[in-house]
């Protein structure tokens, strides 16, 4: 009875932090009705190349995996509530693992414009890049400038 308590308020807690997740502020849900159709959905945008576009080829596989190991978990229709508390916790982390990786790739996929004139001009000009795109070009010119710094060759190479 009392694990059963806890299990709900694990639950409760799980649902309410992870409200602001992916997939339209929905986490993956963990019952075996729904959990199909999002699976479904989540597999649909991995392989359209836009939706989760600023994963790479290992978190795709770290996803898919996860999906496949609560499918297992959940086979047959079973509930979170009839599984032994070795596979909740094991369905517990693979939802985390999913609910992470998304919302991740969510955020790094969300445009930033600004408005900036560029050097040598007044006209102002809006530039959309997403947020992973800023970052890669930040790191790039960072490792273009300590390349020149140490005199290891000129900034095109």
């Amino acid at each position: 009875m009392r694990s059963t308590a806890l299990f709900k308020t694990l639950v409760f807690t799980l649902a309410l932090t992870a409200s602001p997740l992916v997939l339209a502020n929905n986490p993956v849900a963990v019952d075996a009705g729904s959990f199909a159709a999002q699976r479904a959905s989540i597999e649909k945008g991995l392989a359209d190349g836009k939706t989760y576009a600023e994963l790479s080829s290992t978190e795709r596989g770290e996803v898919r995996q996860s999906l496949d190991e609560m499918a297992a978990l959940l086979e047959g229709g079973k509930t979170p509530e009839a599984l032994p508390a070795e596979d909740k916790v094991r369905l517990y982390n693979a939802q985390e693992t999913v609910n992470n990786l998304l919302t991740q790739a969510s955020s790094d996929s969300r445009m930033v414009c600004t408005r900036q004139a560029p050097t040598g001009s007044q006209r102002k000009v809006t530039t959309c890049t997403t947020v992973a795109e800023r970052t890669r070009r930040r790191d790039d010119d960072q490792d273009r400038l300590k390349r020149v710094q140490r005199g290891i060759g000129p900034i095109g190479n």
